[in-house]
């Protein structure tokens, strides 16, 4: 039964935070006589002292979007459950969390550093730019992925009932309210607890009202095309860039947490009361490679599979706003080894959605926001919700969680963009959210298939490879400062390879594609390009490692002090 499958992996995933973490905290020396840069700083906007437990909330809404869903349901589908389950419980305890944990002191350790300036402080200023460069590529493709599959949900359409056009206004309504809870919190100072309780019955009601509105409302939605889709959610990721993050980007995050807190209880209670059986197969291969593709296991599992197993993404998080906010040395473990932890139990989750599924079941032909939806509203009907709520209720969360990805990206590709180019102005600031927002423009606009699934192994292989650079600036500041780094080096090795190896095999598979086609097209253009370039700095990064460690080993004894 599922609920074996996931009290299992629940179980591992407690013992790998019990002991491993204290192995891993044992061996990065937290210390809480250490002052963290929340303390020492606190400037009451950015430094800011929080209690693990609010900081833990906060940091798991960042990090999971829905990245932990579409991944592990992509890769059952090709692969089978069983090697998903086994590389998102293994991968979330033994690299990922290590290169969360990692990341997250490496920055408090440097008065909330950047692993960008980590990398410049210890490399080169040549590997600070290889880096940035890699950084705002990454994120590039993180934008194409999610706008396209958020305009794949608009456009739903289940056992001949337009969900989509509902989901798309509730979604509509959602932005409104968190812009309203923005002001009603930063310009009347309204209570934080006030507006929640205010606020999040709200999200509920639109949840409700979506699917209600006006019949002239909902059949215009219904007419824009995913392609308009695309543009508009583009010009959504323009505005929530370039706006002031406490009228937007803070509200609808606070409030995109509540759903994802919401739909974590709905997956467990669902997964361990329900009573549904396993039925999709275990394995769908033949050999090693997939029934469904052709793609081969290893390494195509491991990049399918980013967020819920390791994710780059989650080193820029870290050592971008939470390491601002860690108010002693020893959160570090629940905040940044947890919640990588938790996440893997996400993905484990989404999977479940999956293997409730018979193989023949419809159901499976339909895009991964569509199963996962599938899943969570049999949940809801086991407690009596209807499912023409319940459909709509898990596609708009699922929505929320890619607005949350698609703001920060964004926002960060901006700052990375501005940082890279000298544009420090304002209006250099939307120069560089045009330049940031036009190959996901251009990539969408003239693909003819589904942009995401073309823009998914990219996706999938630039985050592991940011992962694999993050472990790797990590391992040198380890060595450096004289201590053990075997514990880094070691899954910075393995994602080093197995995202080098796909790299190549992608890179390969398009160029037989775009040669072999009856004519070129440009998303494939942009997809050898992109995939060149990623492997070039990746070599280039680890050449300038190399070099600092073998050909001009140092060690400072400042670095060791700061080191801890």
């Amino acid at each position: 039964m599922i609920m074996t499958v996931v009290v299992v992996s629940i179980l591992l995933l407690l013992l790998g935070y019990i002991f491993y973490g204290r192995f891993l905290a044992n061996r990065l020396q937290l210390n809480d006589s250490n002052p963290t840069p929340a303390n020492t700083i606190n400037d009451g906007v950015d430094y800011v002292p929080a209690k693990p437990g609010m900081l833990l909330g906060q940091h798991l809404s960042a990090i999971s979007a829905a990245g932990p869903i579409v991944g592990p349901i992509l890769a059952a589908l090709w692969f089978g459950w069983l090697p998903a389950l086994i590389w998102i419980v293994i991968g979330s305890i033994f690299i990922g969390g290590v290169h969360d944990f990692s990341s997250l002191v490496v920055s408090i350790r440097h008065k909330a550093a950047s692993i960008g300036q980590i990398v410049k402080e210890y490399m080169s200023r040549t590997s600070y730019i290889l880096f940035l460069s890699f950084v705002w590529l990454a994120l590039v493709y993180v934008i194409i992925a999610f706008t396209d599959i958020t305009a794949q949900t608009f456009k739903t359409m289940s056992a001949e009932v337009a969900f989509g056009p509902g989901v798309a206004a509730s979604s509509v309504l959602y932005i409104i309210l968190s812009i309203i809870m923005g002001v009603l919190l930063y310009r009347f100072n309204t209570n934080l607890t006030t507006a929640t309780a205010i606020f999040v019955p709200l999200i509920l009601f639109v949840v409700w009202l979506g699917p209600h509105m006006p019949a002239s409302l909902l059949n215009f939605l219904a007419r824009i095309t995913v392609k308009q889709w695309d543009v508009l959610l583009l010009v959504y990721c323009f505005a929530a860039s370039i706006m002031p993050m406490w009228l937007l980007l803070q509200p609808r995050g606070y409030l995109g947490g509540w759903l994802l807190y919401l739909t974590i209880f709905i997956g467990l209670i669902g997964a361990i009361f329900g009573g549904f059986d396993v039925q999709y197969p275990p394995i769908n291969t033949e050999g090693i490679k997939s029934i469904v593709n052709g793609k081969p296991l290893f390494p195509i599992l491991f990049i399918t599979i980013a967020c819920g197993a390791c994710s780059g993404f989650h080193a820029i998080v870290n050592s971008g706003t939470t390491s601002k906010q860690l108010r002693r040395e020893s959160d570090a473990k629940p905040v940044g080894y947890g919640a990588m932890l938790l996440e893997g139990l996400l993905a484990v989750l989404a999977l479940a959605t999956v293997m409730m599924l018979p193989k023949g079941s419809d159901i499976l032909n339909e895009d991964p926001n569509l199963i996962y939806a599938n899943g969570i509203a049999k949940y809801l009907d086991l407690m009596g919700i209807n499912f023409s709520i319940a459909f709509p209720f898990a596609l708009l969360a699922f929505s929320t969680f890619v607005y949350d990805t698609l703001d920060v990206s964004t926002r960060l590709a901006r700052y990375i963009l501005q940082e890279l180019l000298g544009l420090q102005t304002k209006i250099g600031g939307i120069i560089a959210t045009v330049i940031t927002l036009a190959v996901p423009l251009v990539f969408l606009l003239f693909t003819k298939e589904k942009g995401y699934m073309l823009a998914w192994p990219i996706f999938g292989i630039s985050n592991q490879l940011l992962a694999s650079l993050a472990l790797l600036a990590i391992s040198v500041w380890l060595i450096k400062t004289g201590k053990k780094s075997f514990y880094v080096i070691l899954p910075m090795i393995f994602m080093m390879t197995v995202t080098l190896w796909s790299l190549i095999l992608h890179v390969l598979h398009s160029l037989s594609n775009m040669l072999g086609g009856p004519a070129i097209k440009p998303d494939m253009i942009i997809s050898v390009i992109f995939g060149i370039i990623l492997f070039a700095l990746s070599l280039w990064l680890i050449w300038e490692a190399v070099r600092v460690l073998v050909l001009k080993p140092s060690r400072s004894k400042e670095s060791a002090e700061i080191a801890g």
